[in-house]
């Protein structure tokens, strides 16, 4: 068996070059640090990321080595920050009128390397804690949570629609 160059995945100034889904935005927010501790912007409207305001924030902790996931909004977009962990965050683009139908991304955000990332309506999320501790993000839905009508399609973890899985191990 002969070995396979690995092909470029980022540019010399550490841009992903893998093909996004279309809507799908990720901005890195470094944290500022001192000698008492760090503080670390989760979302200002200036920074384009998203058009909507604000409307509703809630808190989710992941347990390690588990999964929340696969769900699709209709009406919402979600936009969430990782506040603690290492997250293995699975996209999928079902969306048939999309530039990038059946699209995958799979990423990895964490406390050190710290994102507001950008779920478009309409496609598959799910996220993983690849950690030892429990994670924690932040999600700023662009929409309440609706206890009587709530905005979530759910798929198993293992189905026929999404062609990834988290139990694949690590590497390549």
């Amino acid at each position: 068996m002969e070995p396979v160059k690995d092909a470029p995945t980022v540019t010399s100034d550490w841009k992903l070059l893998e093909k996004r889904i279309a809507g799908v935005v990720m901005k890195n927010i470094p944290p500022v640090e001192d000698e008492r501790g760090e503080i670390c912007e989760m979302f200002r409207h200036a920074w384009g990321v998203h058009p909507d305001p604000l409307v509703y924030v809630y808190m989710v902790t992941i347990r390690p080595g588990k999964v929340k996931g696969w769900v699709r909004h209709e009406k919402q977009d979600d936009r969430i920050f990782v506040i603690r962990g290492t997250f293995r965050i699975g996209l999928y683009d079902d969306r048939a009128d999309s530039p990038t139908h059946r699209l995958l991304n799979v990423f990895t955000v964490s406390e050190r390397n710290r994102a507001l990332v950008v779920f478009p309506r309409g496609v598959y999320h799910a996220i993983r804690n690849i950690g030892e501790s429990e994670a924690i993000f932040v999600n700023m839905p662009t929409r309440a949570y609706d206890h009587a009508d709530p905005d979530k399609l759910r798929l198993p973890l293992r189905n026929p629609l999404i062609p990834y899985s988290f139990d694949d191990g690590i590497g390549r």
